[in-house]
């Protein structure tokens, strides 16, 4: 079968038992929809020891599984006006102060909504370059994480900090709440992470992992809670929920790795702060960003039960 132009082919060899076809690869593709997945196979696109596959066939451990996922059809994304916290903007990038609650970027099946939209409508010169679906996106922010983003306004500025990114010059910082007093006071989770293998749509450390670092200090005592002050090293999916979690310490809102709050009802972890070089001079800017006011209130509650 003749794979199309600029398509990505994938080979996944199963290594645990599974099930059927389409329930598989939706636990190993959490990002994508059932109906994308579903759609791959009746086109052909995925095959299973080199055969064409069905959604309902089961899969055995050592099987096979190739997958040709066609390039994007064109889409284009509608600029939708929306509010936007600027922090800095000049020819070459903008860093905004996101919010919690916010998409990054579509996916298929959800085209509006998203930051991406939120940026067309302020910036529509992204729509001239780089990918379609996530225009000037140099990293990302989870949909319940606040805090600190650039955004490459150009190609030129959008390598240059693909390559700061790369090669780890970029400085991060986050606030994050998490249940017990941690001790000591600081240290640093040096960890892999990967997928669950008992549970693809979540992250976890495991020895196969790809390598992962988190440094953190205590900032703040709150009874039987710690703020922390964390910056990450590396930039894996999830990586201070999981890092944190693993060592004991979950983080307060978080449904996945941590605890539940009956004073959040989102994830305590914002991007306070962002250092990086200016792609048009090569200047060191560091850019800083208070917490929002759900977690202001949420820490004051907390303190009232010391």
């Amino acid at each position: 079968m003749p794979v199309p132009l600029n398509s990505e082919v994938t080979e996944i060899r199963v290594t645990e038992p599974a099930t059927r076809l389409d329930k598989y690869l939706i636990d190993q593709y959490p990002d994508l929809t059932r109906s994308y997945l579903q759609r791959l196979i009746a086109q052909g696109n995925v095959l299973i020891n080199q055969q064409l596959a069905k959604a309902s066939q089961k899969v055995n451990i050592d099987d096979i599984i190739e997958i040709t996922f066609p390039p994007p059809e064109p889409t284009t994304l509608i600029a939708e006006p929306m509010p936007l916290d600027i922090i800095y903007e000049d020819n070459d990038i903008v860093v905004i102060d996101k919010p919690a609650g916010l998409t990054v970027h579509p996916s298929p099946g959800h085209t509006m909504h998203t930051l991406v939209n939120a940026l067309l409508a302020r910036c529509p010169e992204l729509a001239s370059f780089g990918d379609s679906m996530r225009p000037g996106i140099i990293h990302r922010l989870d949909k319940d994480t606040s805090g600190l983003m650039i955004i490459a306004k150009n190609t030129a500025a959008q390598q240059n900090l693909i390559n700061q990114f790369k090669s780890r010059t970029v400085s991060k910082g986050y606030y994050s709440l998490v249940k017990g007093k941690v001790t000591p006071a600081q240290g640093i989770i040096e960890a892999p992470i990967g997928r669950n293998p008992s549970n693809r749509k979540r992250m976890a450390v495991v020895s196969n992992g790809r390598y992962a670092r988190t440094r953190y200090k205590v900032k703040q005592y709150l009874g039987n809670y710690t703020l922390l002050d964390i910056t990450i090293e590396t930039g894996r999916t999830h990586q201070i929920r999981v890092h944190l979690s693993a060592i004991g310490y979950p983080v307060v809102g978080d449904p996945v790795y941590g605890v539940k709050s009956e004073f959040l009802n989102r994830q305590f972890i914002h991007a306070y702060r962002l250092g990086f070089h200016l792609p048009g001079s090569g200047e060191f800017r560091e850019f800083f960003s208070d917490l929002p006011p759900d977690l202001k209130q949420a820490i004051n509650l907390i303190g009232q039960l010391k």
